[in-house]
């Protein structure tokens, strides 16, 4: 039974069907050898990575951890040089007495362990994880010595510059201290799920935020002496002009973090202490575009959204504040009804993610080519489906409707708080009532609202405020958050989108041609069924996922 090939044991246990088997070996012999049996059944889809590595360890008769939700001891973390835990892919997790418990995705590769035996001069026990889970818990053990070095580094440089920073900074930025300063915040904050960093200049210290979960935490300080090494550094490397201080400026560059490739938008702009430069980290195109299945919306949303992208042309309007995840919804249609017989647009500012085989196109003011006439010229490249990253004035607004009247599939975005109120800005814009209504497909406003961590979450029965917001008759058991070490003690881990989606009826688009207010859309949405944001946050409270807080912070109205 110890030497049953790892195929023959997922199939006798049920967990693949003969035909996958023999997918997967296909494969992997066009790979010659070059990917593991493991990497092509993920990769395939067959099974997640972790139940692949649950199976594993089955079969094996090794302990599986699951190193997210596993406490790492950092004194055990120390033993294994980082080096030797990049090169195997391994990493320290315990020290019980003499013996070095171990995380590797190979427990049989006994090279490693004898390795790792002769580094530490101790008993290795391995233990199996995922191998991005081991990347992952790499990066953030050695991370955090990283950056106590780091600084000790910087906090040197700057007590040898002492007050002759700025003359000097453009000839020393090159130094080390602070090329390895830059690039470990960039680091730690992709670690921590951050989707943008501050460097906050200030009289005494400079002040380094970073967003998680749509929430500014604070990262670390560090000495005002370092700010302006530190800002030219970045500058420098995201192409822009180092020698001006006095204008904001843009620019963008890549870094490669445990293995992703990240693309980081940078801005900054002259403070009274400084520059302050804020740095926005996208997701790239390594981390696949997601699919509309993954959007967060519920079955009857779900349901709702995809009969609007049947429709052959029209105007699909995606509204929210700024920061709702409303590009990420238009990418996701675009992802589902870009096939390779139709021609696909875009006109955006800034090309927030490359897609294969969609036309993309950046928008530059100086140049002028602005929404608008980017707009012109595009409908003159026999587009079937155009996307215009935002309607911000009356010209853009205008030509997306009469492209979506002269038979183009429009997808665009406003900033409104509510689906209906969308319609009567469009009308506000100066597009005239008639066009809307005969273009307009549908509207989707959007929020994104933190889930409760499952660890944490502690139950209490609702009062009767709260059946009010919620809109139930009598108090039932909901969730609040709490804190602990898995959800770095805010009480919530990720998000997850609530809708509003209002189909453009015969009934509704009657309403829009005689210039109807946003009360009577509204009424005449409910009636076909439009479920409004606060009912869907509704749902989530009510079904564990959220919080009351939540409910409130992102549906509340006067």
């Amino acid at each position: 039974m110890r030497n049953e090939r790892i195929g023959d044991y997922l199939v006798s246990q049920g967990l693949l069907t003969e035909e996958q088997l023999q997918k997967v070996l296909a494969a992997q012999k066009e790979s010659n050898g070059a990917k593991k049996f493991g990497d092509v059944v993920v990769e395939l889809g067959f099974m997640t990575e972790i139940n692949f590595t649950k199976a594993l360890a089955g079969k094996l008769r090794v302990q599986y951890v699951d190193l997210d939700n596993t406490d790492i001891n950092t004194d055990a973390v120390q033993k294994v040089p980082e080096a030797l835990a990049r090169k195997h892919t391994v990493i320290a997790i315990a020290i019980t007495g003499k013996r070095l418990t171990v995380a590797t995705n190979d427990p049989v590769n006994f090279i490693v362990l004898e390795d790792i035996k002769v580094s530490t001069g101790m008993d290795t026990v391995p233990v199996l994880a995922t191998t991005s889970a081991i990347n992952k818990a790499i990066g953030k053990c050695y991370s955090m010595q990283n950056v106590d070095s780091v600084l000790e580094g910087v906090t040197a440089m700057a007590s040898d510059l002492g007050g002759a920073m700025d003359e000097e900074a453009n000839d020393r930025v090159e130094s080390a201290p602070i090329v390895k300063l830059a690039t470990t915040i960039v680091e730690n904050s992709f670690r921590a799920d951050a989707t943008d960093i501050h460097i906050e200049p200030f009289d005494k210290y400079t002040r380094i935020r970073i967003r998680v979960n749509g929430d500014l935490v604070e990262l670390m300080n560090i000495s005002s002496a370092v700010h302006s090494a530190l800002t030219t550094r970045f500058k420098l490397i995201s192409g822009m002009n180092i020698a001006e201080k006095r204008i904001p400026q843009d620019g963008r560059f890549t870094q490669v973090v445990d293995g992703t490739t990240l693309d980081v938008r940078v801005s900054s702009l002259p403070m009274v202490h400084g520059e302050k430069i804020v740095i926005r980290i996208l997701s790239t195109g390594q981390i696949a575009l997601r699919k509309i299945t993954d959007l967060g919306m519920s079955d009857y949303n779900y349901q709702l959204f995809e009969s609007m992208l049947r429709v052959p042309h029209g105007v699909i309007l995606v509204t929210g504040p700024t920061g709702s995840g409303k590009t990420t919804t238009l990418y996701a249609a675009l992802g589902e009804i870009a096939k390779p017989n139709v021609n696909v647009v875009t006109v955006e500012d800034p090309v927030e993610k490359a897609i294969d085989g969609i036309n993309q196109c950046q928008v530059n003011q100086k140049a002028g080519m602005t929404f608008a006439a980017a707009l012109r010229s595009i409908l003159r490249q026999d587009p079937d489906i155009v996307m215009i990253g935002e309607m911000r004035d009356t010209e853009t607004a205008d030509i997306g409707i009469r492209a979506a009247i002269t038979g183009h599939l429009v997808l665009s975005t406003l900033h409104t708080n509510d689906a209906a109120s969308t319609v009567v800005r469009l009308v506000d814009m100066g597009v005239a009532p008639y066009m809307v209504a005969t273009s307009l497909i549908g509207v989707i406003a959007q929020r994104l609202v933190k889930v409760l961590c499952p660890n944490c979450k502690r139950a209490r029965m609702s009062t009767d405020e709260e059946n009010e917001l919620m809109g139930i008759p009598s108090s039932i058991q909901i969730y609040e958050p709490v804190g602990c070490p898995n959800c770095n003690n805010t009480g919530y881990r990720g998000r997850t989108a609530i809708h509003e989606i209002i189909h453009c009826t015969a009934k509704v688009s009657a309403i829009i041609a005689a210039g109807g207010g946003k009360e009577e859309i509204e009424a005449a949405a409910k009636a076909n069924g439009t479920k409004l944001l606060r009912d869907n946050a509704s749902e989530l409270v009510q079904a564990g996922e959220t919080s009351i807080d939540e409910l409130v912070r992102s549906t509340f109205s006067v």
